[in-house]
């Protein structure tokens, strides 16, 4: 992700790590009901390559799907700001805080404070917040300092310079420690926990470098049919792009030398398949000089699954595993990220899980804090109902698995058990879903949040507090202009969430005088 625009002069690190001590004082879990005063900033600001980020529809209301920060409203002294680039609708706000569970929703209105930029460009939102002096300071004349802490999607030296000029604690990974979440460094830590990942190259900056290191992969693997070359801090699978082995033959390991071989991946590279159809060669060249990229062995395999687990360092230094999911994957390739479902399949969440928490346990000794997560390859060994997992890459910022969980929290007010790797009410009763940022249909454009709601309501398909069943909905405001909605659709059991995700599909189809939901192939910043 280049940072366009970014603080040329990086924040004092010194200075950051002092404030972020004062978490231990200021944080805890939203398992556990809070009595003491609280103040939390949330800055829902995407610190992505905004060029990359363009390529999604609906983009600028993204800024929404940290609105299930306001769970922690549900704490009678927690105070809440959320601050984003253009005002957020009332009716989208309203929904969320009618969801909250066991507090009326005008006493958590009181205590949530909204802030805007009025700033449609394509920067960071935490940029447009730093170019204004006086919203910012606005902010700080709202925070009680003394027990205040800042929350966001990602982390860079944005977030850092805000919470240092608010003189804040910013509940994230210190920027400085962002390498571990590209895709060498990910490389670096499945190494050293041990995890088995695929066998691909070091950083290189250069199509001459990336030939070379291409050609050194297929000499350790002769029987390669695929490589990956991946930028180093893309996302979503969109900074990936496939190389097929077959059109070079002639130059495989044992026909031909290896400078022959590099001379022919060097040719070959302008040809490579990209992930995103609209990225182009040149312009992905120009990303290998700018974030470097890697050569990466595709896994292959008949019947191949793509889970990842979710874990945090907290501010004490303790590592919690949060949860696991099945990723529905889409794209030329089944590589940009869709979707997905939870929990992950009981033949290998545990397993994955156990890796993860190694993970979590490395970025600890690193001093990093706040959530990741790690996306693994599974591939089914025979008919058995054994699969290899292979690590993939860490994500050091919150992604597209987060919202929807802390959505399924926020409605049943249940925790994760990670014995087992379920989720369970405090009835004890389990809970699955089904979820997506890309519900989206042409026949969809000009739907207002509250026709949507007239139409699920109208079908009973609502998320239900009694029965602890139905459909949420975020990315609202995306709706009327793009056709696009999110959805989390939780059942008692995986196959009843998966119903009611295609009942919600048909009643918007029906409404809209079509059949046939397409869901679109949008990258997602998870």
């Amino acid at each position: 992700m280049s940072q366009n625009n970014f603080p040329s002069e990086p924040a004092s690190s010194t200075d950051f790590q002092k404030l972020q001590q004062k978490l231990r004082d200021r944080w805890l879990s939203t398992d556990y009901f809070d009595p003491q005063p609280r103040e939390i900033l949330v800055i829902p600001s995407l610190s992505l390559d905004q060029q990359e980020l363009q390529k999604i529809e609906g983009v600028h209301h993204y800024e929404e799907r940290l609105l299930f920060a306001l769970i922690r409203l549900r704490n009678p002294r927690t105070r809440l700001i959320y601050v984003t680039s253009q005002p957020l609708h009332p009716s989208v706000i309203d929904y969320y805080l009618e969801l909250l569970p066991g507090i009326p929703s005008s006493h958590a209105r009181n205590r949530l404070k909204l802030f805007a930029t009025y700033d449609a460009s394509q920067k960071p939102l935490t940029q447009k917040i730093l170019e204004r002096p006086r919203l910012v300071e606005r902010i700080r004349q709202t925070l009680n300092i003394e027990n205040a802490y800042m929350t966001c999607y990602n982390s860079t030296e944005l977030e850092k310079k805000l919470s240092l000029e608010l003189e804040i604690p910013l509940l994230a990974v210190d920027p400085d420690l962002l390498y571990w979440g590209t895709k060498s460094g990910s490389r670096q830590i499945f190494a050293g926990c041990g995890l088995p990942h695929p066998d691909g190259s070091q950083l290189v900056h250069n199509r001459h470098d990336l030939a070379e290191v291409s050609a050194e992969l297929w000499e350790r693997q002769p029987d390669l049919k695929r490589m990956v070359i991946k930028l180093n801090e893309g996302f979503s699978g969109e900074g990936n792009a496939l190389l097929t082995l077959a059109p070079l033959a002639a130059v495989a390991p044992g026909k031909a030398s290896h400078q022959e071989r590099t001379e022919r991946f060097y040719e070959h590279l302008s040809k490579l398949r990209f992930q995103c159809m609209t990225e182009r060669w040149e312009n992905f060249e120009q990303k290998i000089h700018a974030l470097g990229a890697i050569a990466e062995a595709f896994v292959e395999g008949d019947e191949k699954r793509s889970p990842s687990v979710q874990g945090r360092v907290t501010p004490f230094g303790d590592v919690e595993m949060l949860s696991t999911h099945d990723q529905v994957l889409g794209g030329p390739d089944g590589q940009v990220f869709l979707g997905c479902s939870f929990p992950a399949d009981a033949a290998y969440r545990l397993k994955m899980q156990e890796m993860g928490r190694r993970v979590g346990e490395q970025l600890a000794a690193k001093g990093a804090i706040e959530r990741f997560g790690v996306d693994f390859i599974a591939v089914r060994q025979g008919a058995s109902d054994n699969w290899d997992l292979q690590a993939i890459e860490i994500n050091l910022r919150k992604g597209g698995t987060t919202h929807p969980f802390m959505a399924l929290k926020l409605l049943t007010d249940g925790k994760y058990d990670p014995g087992d790797g379920l989720f369970y009410t405090p009835q004890g009763q389990v809970k699955y879903y089904q979820a997506s940022d890309n519900l989206q249909k042409e026949a969809y454009r000009g739907l207002l949040p509250s026709d949507l709601m007239d139409i699920i309501v109208a079908k009973r398909l609502h998320f239900n507090s009694i029965a602890g069943t139905g459909a949420a909905f975020h990315l609202m405001g995306c709706l009327s202009e793009y056709g696009k909605l999110g959805m989390t659709a939780i059942g008692n059991s995986l196959s009843q969430a998966e119903e009611i995700y295609q009942k919600v599909t048909q009643a918007l189809d029906e409404a809209c005088g079509e059949r046939d939901p397409v869901e679109s192939f949008d990258p997602e910043p998870g």
